[in-house]
């Protein structure tokens, strides 16, 4: 496998927007004039924001410069859940076109709300983001993210279109199909979860089709966490460009960064529209740029649903910009502190495993960890797919010995692997499920 990721044409200077060619002054003094808009909304049309803006003793007034929002209460999903559905809105209801929500697995979805112009935002956030993959007008798109509630789906879809481009909204799911559209539509690019693209590659092989020989050019990848070993996976298997995208629901859905394809050196956030911090996990205290913590975003163009320092759960570092010199990169992220395990006083991520996996010859990106409690220990165990290859009993048995040795030394955590059958794991049409927790609630 080549551990080299392959890297595309910069774009013409004069595609960029305005604000991609400012300089770091110029962004600098938007920022600040977007982010004091943006608090004074809140204050004026949010009472949830105005009562936690009172209670910690400040007021839009107190921003001066763009260090002062650190004087600023954090937003958590708590907050989101608190004013259910619509107590963030700072406008009208009926001002409101679109609501997304999240899938309310812990309890009640958190809901968002778009205007008008919140769309056109998104649509033109999205849109630079697959022009910065690679993407051109005219190009055909797969979009097999989810549509529906979920902002994956129609995000991209409207993203690709702003740009020029032809949309295919095949959605999730039918993998079977997924080919035989790619086969017969021929698209330029693909927009899906990595981990549904790993499906589509299991896909392929199984109808005896070359990956390689398709016409996808660009593989534009997000909503969940992944790695740099699963980035060579799918460029050295499909020949193309595997470029990462970000976003959440509560900052606007993906188009928040994006990695540049000429690079693919970290994901440039679009700082016009959502201004970054990195903090301590535990503390909350704003950290140099560099440090690795907690990212969190504060929203500056948002109309319907604005949000103050909103603490994303994901864990990265801010760096400078390079192919967008004026705009910040955060590095790829691998984790998020709510999907962080201790298991027997180690953090441990499921990225690390999904590297180990990677970098071992007759085992197959498809796995799961499964959490029990023996006692008062917890109890790590890693099941894993074999290639067809290396499916015969015996040579599972070594890869799982080997692997539980790579986790040991490399990771220092413990575990029992079981390396199954190929096709033994679920795939998953969305974000990946890779924790199964199964120790007792309480």
């Amino acid at each position: 496998m080549s551990r080299t990721p392959k890297f595309g044409p910069a774009p013409d200077p004069a595609l960029l927007d305005p604000m991609e060619r400012a300089s770091v002054d110029e962004l600098r003094a938007v920022q600040l004039e977007r982010l004091r808009a943006t608090l004074r909304r809140v204050w004026d049309h949010v009472p949830h924001y105005r009562a936690k803006f009172e209670a910690a003793g400040v007021h839009p007034d107190d921003l001066k410069s763009l260090a002062d929002l650190a004087k600023f209460p954090f937003t958590t999903k708590d907050d989101l859940r608190a004013t259910y559905p619509f107590g963030l809105f700072a406008v009208p209801r009926e001002q409101v076109i679109r609501l997304h929500a999240s899938s309310g697995t812990t309890g009640k979805p958190t809901v968002v709300g778009y205007t008008r112009a919140d769309i056109d935002t998104w649509s033109e956030v999205v849109a630079r983001s697959i022009r910065a993959s690679g993407g051109r007008p005219g190009m055909i798109v797969h979009v097999a993210y989810g549509y529906g509630l979920f902002t994956g789906g129609l995000g991209a879809h409207y993203g690709a279109e702003r740009l020029g481009c032809t949309v295919v909204p095949v959605s999730g799911g039918m993998t079977e199909r997924q080919v035989l559209l790619i086969e017969d539509l021929k698209p330029d690019i693909i927009m899906v979860t990595p981990s549904y693209m790993l499906a589509i590659l299991d896909e392929f092989r199984r109808q005896g089709k070359d990956p390689r020989a398709s016409s996808l050019k660009i593989g534009i990848f997000g909503a969940e966490p992944w790695t740099d070993a699963m980035r060579f996976e799918i460029e050295d298997n499909f020949d193309m460009h595997a470029v990462d995208i970000y976003g959440l629901s509560e900052v606007i859905g993906p188009g928040v960064a994006n990695e540049c394809v000429e690079t693919k050196d970290g994901l440039h956030v679009w700082e016009d529209h959502f201004y970054p911090e990195i903090v301590d996990p535990q503390t909350g205290e704003v950290l140099p740029e560099g440090s690795f913590g907690e990212l969190v975003f504060t929203t500056l163009t948002k109309e319907a649903m604005p949000v103050v320092r909103y603490r994303t759960r994901d864990l990265t570092r801010l760096l400078p910009g390079t192919a967008r010199p004026s705009m910040r990169r955060i590095q790829k992220i691998t984790g998020r502190s709510d999907d962080m395990l201790i298991i027997r006083g180690v953090n441990l991520f499921p990225s690390q495993i999904e590297e180990q996996i990677l970098a071992t010859d007759g085992l197959a990106p498809h796995y799961e960890l499964k959490v029990t409690r023996e006692g008062r220990l917890d109890q790590l165990t890693v099941r894993v797919e074999a290639t067809p290859e290396a499916a015969a009993h015996e040579a599972r048995l070594i890869l799982a010995e080997r692997l539980q040795h790579h986790i040991k030394s490399v990771i220092g955590v413990t575990c029992t692997v079981e390396v199954v059958d190929p096709g033994a794991i679920e795939r998953s049409i969305g974000k990946a499920k890779r924790i199964v927790d199964l120790r007792p609630k309480g």
